[in-house]
């Protein structure tokens, strides 16, 4: 996938530390212009920007999740967006779960699309998911396990480089037009919306949007430690061999195979759990979320904050969307315009991100061997 990336400053412990305290700041700050400050003052947060902001956050998580794949260990996945969109289809399964009477046909166990469409029962996968441990549980483990099977037979063929972008594109894609048919009990084109409340709390109330972006926060911060974890370890440093020289690291004796599938996993997860607090916060959950120009839409933002230095993959997807909003509320027709823009000069002049524009460090975690 191009030239070896040097690690860059991200992964020092200073930078590390930053992020960290950026996000408390977020997560401490937001809550209170939220609900401490009067909407009168100019320092108010209103709920809609609470929310707005939780939003960048679970895109920050999957933009990390890419970045660990990709950044790390040279597998540049289309497809993420599926692993994002099935966790949030846990969480969606869940929250119509609590909608019961309450909705508009007042059937106590069947959704309202499933009403519409005449279903006389609950389908069996939808069993469980009225209980939020459950609903947790199939977050991650949905996404994890579609990677494992995926990974398991892309890995074993050795399918590499760009064949095997297109195939977990074409992976996402599939699964949109799975999701777009109304007999698969997922809401069809509609998807799941209207949702009421989570824990018994009001989705709808200012103090439940701070604790989904108070989690959301805390869910980054940890994600991001444990992949930052896992580069500085022995093992992040062969995912990093497997990335400049794979055929040298084979040679080596490494199962190449297992740890790519590990990492595969592993990034999987955290862009289910992603999926999964994004859903709450945005309302609504449908198949479009599968769509590859998604996944693409991921790969720009981890490109323009700087690939492989994990925090900068955060920040530019943060960046990126804070661009959009903006955008496409002032000027929408030029949207498209300025995000190939921004990706076409970062690319010419800032190949390593917006993160490459700091100078290296010594202290930085070991760098890559070149390949000969």
């Amino acid at each position: 996938m191009g030239a070896p990336l040097r690690l860059l400053p991200g992964d020092s412990r200073g930078a590390a530390a930053s992020f960290l305290g950026l996000l408390a700041i977020i997560a401490i700050t937001i809550p209170i212009l939220n609900l401490a400050v009067p909407a009168s003052s100019p320092l108010h947060v209103s709920t809609y920007a609470t929310a707005l902001i939780g939003k960048y956050l679970c895109y920050a998580m999957l933009a990390l999740a890419v970045d660990l794949v990709w950044g790390f260990c040279g597998i540049l996945s289309l497809g993420h967006a599926a692993f994002f969109a099935l966790g949030g289809y846990a969480m969606g399964m869940y929250l119509m779960r609590q909608i019961g009477p309450r909705g508009v046909y007042g059937h106590a166990v069947l959704p309202d699309f499933m009403v519409f469409l005449n279903w006389q029962e609950l389908p069996w996968f939808w069993y469980g998911f009225n209980h939020f441990p459950v609903a947790v549980v199939m977050m991650a483990l949905v996404p994890a396990l579609l990677a494992l099977v995926f990974g398991w037979l892309a890995f074993r063929s050795r399918v590499t480089g760009v064949y095997l972008s297109i195939i977990t594109q074409a992976l996402s894609y599939a699964l949109m037009l799975a999701f777009f048919r109304n007999d698969m009990g997922f809401g069809g084109n509609n998807g799941f919306t209207d949702f009421k409340d989570l824990l018994g709390y009001d989705l709808q109330r200012d103090g439940t949007r701070v604790v989904l972006l108070v989690c959301s926060a805390v869910a980054l911060g940890i994600s991001y430690l444990a992949c930052r974890a896992i580069v500085a370890s022995r093992a992040g440093r062969v995912v990093r061999a497997i990335r400049d020289a794979e055929s040298r690291t084979r040679f080596l004796g490494y199962r190449v195979e297992s740890f790519k599938l590990w990492i595969f996993v592993f990034s999987a997860v955290i862009a289910g759990v992603a999926g999964a607090l994004y859903v709450p916060q945005v309302g609504i959950i449908n198949p479009s979320e599968f769509a590859p120009i998604n996944s693409i839409e991921v790969v720009i933002w981890v490109a323009v904050g700087g690939r492989g230095t994990l925090h900068g993959a955060a920040l530019g997807a943060v960046l990126v969307n804070f661009t959009k909003t903006y955008f496409t509320g002032a000027l929408p027709e030029v949207w498209l315009y300025a995000l190939g823009t921004l990706f076409v000069l970062v690319t010419l002049f800032l190949p390593r991100g917006l993160m490459g524009i700091v100078p290296l460090r010594a202290a930085a975690l070991p760098e890559p061997v070149e390949a000969k």
